[in-house]
């Protein structure tokens, strides 16, 4: 996308991303990616009932979620339909809260015309809304204390930049890749990862050190539980690194007890993985030895629920990293239905035309 467009997207001057901004798969326009009834369904309405004028709408049944995937459905529609300049469409906008079974997509025109985009359609509103939702939870519970997302590495790297715009639609820039911000100009973030610290012998030192020496105008947050004793080589980092050490990042796996627990009696919680007895210990070391300035940052298996808890108690964290809360926990599954034919109500059992006063008409061309 355009340094101006994106500009101007947050100014809130224009209403939706564009054709321009998606990089879609020309085999979209062949129906490779839906489902081959939709393709059969096309053909068949084709040759035996044309021109019908039906209305498609789509919707999903979880309870305030942030709606996201809109901007590109329309786009979709816009570049791989039939005759798109002919279908009219309504819409709620990405970054929207929804209820369930409220409306957020109509498209009415010739059913030959767009209907083999049905499945596809829903595909894209449930993977950015599902993503969106679970953002917008965790920014709602954690308040003011940052979030950044970690979720490139929990599913296949196809699916980083959807849902890096969906990352941002609800909330959040601070993401790992710059693929997760290639829709709305972001850039990934971070410093050092566990096998920087393995390749120089384990000595988390020496890896901040070659760290500074390749990139000298940044300070170092970096990773503290290569040897599962996160206090211990905090304050040799920080006594080592002194005003350079930004922040240390506690990543303990849940399978492991931090060796600071190895003569204390953990009998009241439990010791396993990123623990706030180990976050609070770890804070008090620290800024016992005058290191106030070095922030902390958890990360490893923080959901909504985990991170709600501590902001509730106020355990002292600076920055929570999420991954697999955000991408693999899929909350917003859509439907399309056809809801009217020729001017008429008309569906299956169950389902209604169901009227929006917030869908707003989407012009063709939209850029």
């Amino acid at each position: 996308m355009e340094k101006l467009e994106i500009e101007l997207k947050k100014e809130g001057k224009i209403s939706r991303l564009t054709n321009r901004t998606f990089r879609f798969d020309e085999r979209l326009k062949e129906g490779f990616f839906s489902a081959n009834y939709f393709i059969k369904s096309q053909k068949i309405v084709a040759l035996n009932a044309p021109n019908h004028i039906v209305t498609m709408q789509w919707f999903q049944r979880t309870e305030e979620a942030m709606l996201c995937g809109v901007d590109e459905a329309i786009a979709l529609i816009h570049t791989f339909a039939h005759n798109p300049q002919d279908l009219e469409i309504v819409a709620l906008n990405d970054g929207d809260l929804i209820k369930a079974n409220e409306p957020v997509l109509k498209v009415k025109g010739r059913y030959e015309d767009f209907g083999f985009l049905e499945s596809v359609i829903d595909g894209i509103l449930a993977r950015r809304t599902s993503v969106a939702t679970n953002v917008y939870q965790v920014k709602k519970v954690a308040g003011k204390t940052p979030v950044f997302s970690m979720a490139d590495r929990q599913d296949d790297y196809f699916t980083q930049i959807g849902d890096g715009y969906a990352t941002y639609v609800a909330g959040i820039d601070r993401v790992s890749t710059d693929a997760q911000g290639l829709w709305w100009g972001g850039k990934g973030m971070g410093t050092m990862p566990h096998a920087l610290i393995q390749i120089a012998g384990g000595d988390v030192c020496k890896a901040a050190d070659m760290y500074l020496k390749t990139f000298p105008n940044e300070k170092v947050t970096a990773l503290v539980d290569y040897h599962n004793d996160v206090v211990r080589d905090s304050l040799i980092l920080a006594r080592h690194l002194k005003h350079r050490l930004n922040a240390v990042r506690v990543d303990t796996s849940k399978a492991l007890i931090d060796h600071y627990f190895d003569d204390k009696d953990t009998s009241g919680f439990d010791p396993h993985g990123v623990c706030k007895e180990l976050i609070y210990a770890l804070r008090k070391a620290l800024d016992k030895e005058n290191f106030k300035e070095v922030k902390i940052v958890v990360s490893s298996s923080f959901s909504k629920e985990k991170i709600e808890a501590w902001q509730k108690e106020g355990v002292p964290v600076d920055m929570y990293g999420v991954g697999t809360f955000f991408v693999n926990n899929m909350t917003c599954g859509f439907t399309g239905d056809l809801v009217e034919l020729d001017g008429r109500d008309e569906a299956k059992e169950g389902r209604i035309n169901t009227p929006s006063s917030r869908l707003k008409k989407v012009p063709y061309p939209i850029y």
